[in-house]
């Protein structure tokens, strides 16, 4: 099995990183806009839909507040098909007002893993620049990439 970790730095405090990734029903709203079109929860099962239409159901395993940790498994509509996908994100202070965001994704077979490497990475930098540019409007009703008039 290949196993894929990747760290990226976000200048977002941890408490509102971990806010945007446990918030597993608004991931088209507040982690992937753009990249996700909607998001469904049904359970412990969650729909993610993209904007060619194509839905990844995938299963949340745990949210764990106090670790600030959300497990999830990819079960159906992979692309690449997969016959395991098993994925966390960790996030932990880096100081400074700084998080650090740990996704760490199983895959099999262990072919996919540069592909799953290459999409995890592109990943992590949108959800950093999403994270990012709300942490501008926290409290605000402003969604990202759309700025107030400040004059």
């Amino acid at each position: 099995m290949a196993s894929i970790r990747h760290e990226i730095v976000i200048d977002a405090p941890p408490e509102h990183i971990w806010d945007v990734l446990r918030d597993v029903g608004a991931v088209h709203e507040r982690l992937l806009p753009g990249r996700v079109s909607d998001t469904r929860i049904e359970g412990d099962q969650r729909f993610l839909t993209f904007p060619d239409g194509h839905v990844v159901r995938e299963l949340i395993v745990s949210i764990d507040d106090d670790a600030r940790r959300l497990a999830y498994s990819v079960v159906e509509g992979a692309r690449p098909p997969t016959e395991h996908h098993h994925a966390s994100f960790e996030v932990r202070s880096e100081g400074d007002g700084a998080g650090r965001l740990i996704w760490t994704t199983d895959v099999l077979p262990h072919s996919l893993a540069a592909e799953f490497r290459i999409r995890i990475e592109r990943g992590a930098a949108e959800m950093k620049q999403t994270i990012e540019a709300a942490r501008l409007f926290v409290g605000q009703q402003v969604p990202p990439g759309e700025h107030e008039d400040r004059s």
